[in-house]
This record gives C-alpha cells, sequence and structure tokens, in this order.
C-alpha cells in the first residue's frame, strides 16, 4: 500500500496494490496490521457503514463529539465523489483548513480521517456508493456538522454539473465560526 500526505497531518490517502489481469482484478481493501503501520498506532474500527448517492448529492460535513469522536476510514464502491477532510481542533495550527481528493471505484484508493476533523463528500458520477468504517458507534447527541460552502472554509468544491442536494440538517449546519470543536 501506498501511503500519500495530505496537508493535514494525520489525513491520509491510502492506495492500494491492485493485481489484475484479463479475468479481472484483486487488491485487499483492508489490512489491520497494514493499516495500523501507515498510520503509526493501533486503530480499532468497530461500525461499517454505506451510502448510496446520485449525482449532486453533497453530505456533510459531519463529525462526532467525544466521547463518541469518531475517525474514518472511507472509499467508494461503485462511482466517483469529491472527499473532503476539515480540521475541526482549535488548538491545531491548521484549524479550518481542508484537504479534498477524488475518490473512484476504479482507482481503489481510501482516505483515513482521524477524529478530531470534519468529513463530507460531493457525488461526481451519476451515482455513487460510499463504504466507511468507523472508530466509534453512530451517536445522534454527539453528532455536529458545520456549513459546506462556509466562505471562512472556502472549499473547492467541483462542478458536478447539476444543482448540488442537501439534507435539511446539513443546509441548517453553521458556520466554523458557529460550530462546536475540538479543543
Amino acid at each position: 500500500m501506498k501511503v500519500v500526505p495530505t496537508p493535514l497531518a494525520g489525513v491520509l490517502i491510502l492506495e492500494p496494490k491492485v493485481y489484475g489481469d484479463e479475468r479481472g482484478y484483486f487488491f485487499e481493501s483492508f489490512n489491520q496490521r497494514v493499516f495500523d503501520a501507515a498510520v503509526g498506532r493501533h486503530v480499532a474500527f468497530v461500525q461499517d457503514n454505506q451510502s448510496r448517492s446520485e449525482r449532486g448529492v453533497l453530505r456533510g460535513l459531519h463529525y462526532q463529539m467525544p466521547p463518541h469522536a469518531q475517525g474514518k476510514l472511507v472509499r467508494v464502491t461503485s462511482g466517483s465523489v469529491f472527499d473532503v477532510a476539515v480540521d475541526m481542533r482549535r488548538s491545531s495550527a491548521t484549524f479550518g483548513r481542508w484537504a479534498g481528493t477524488v475518490l473512484t471505484a476504479a482507482e481503489h484508493r481510501q482516505l483515513w480521517i482521524p477524529a478530531g476533523f470534519g468529513h463530507g463528500f460531493l457525488v461526481l458520477s451519476e451515482a455513487a456508493d460510499f463504504l466507511y468504517k468507523t472508530t466509534d458507534y453512530y451517536s445522534p447527541a454527539a453528532e455536529k456538522s458545520v456549513r459546506w460552502d462556509d466562505p471562512q472554509l472556502a472549499i473547492a468544491w467541483p462542478d458536478p454539473g447539476v444543482p448540488i442536494r442537501l439534507s435539511e440538517k446539513d443546509r441548517a449546519a453553521p458556520p466554523i465560526a458557529q460550530a462546536v470543536t475540538f479543543d
């Protein structure tokens, strides 16, 4: 596996070794020892989630606060998305900065987003199936969000070619200046 750092310390792009021939391909999508070595510590995952969304759907930017803060290992199993992590740790030198990358089913890349970061994605293909492993269970009381189009964040979302579609919850998310953040 190739590990590609992002401008946000701890947020990593993981590129698996894919073996392919005329029959198709094979790759190891997760190996605990290899993943722990890549991130430099043991990480235990407790829940897998999957979503399907159509072009122009934007999900995020979401995160959970302690004691249910979540790290997420995300990948696309069908289609393509623009995936974003935002540093929500006030004490961090990169607080309020973001890193983004395109994830596609064809490339098999994954993004590791540690606890302390907001996460969201925008679907670029006709539809996308999105799979993520989390380090803590979903807790509605701990869930927070920050506005996807906050000018202070200035995320350079690509144009999906259709109007962006949001949930009511994401439409009502506060800007980072008013959001609940990590210390």
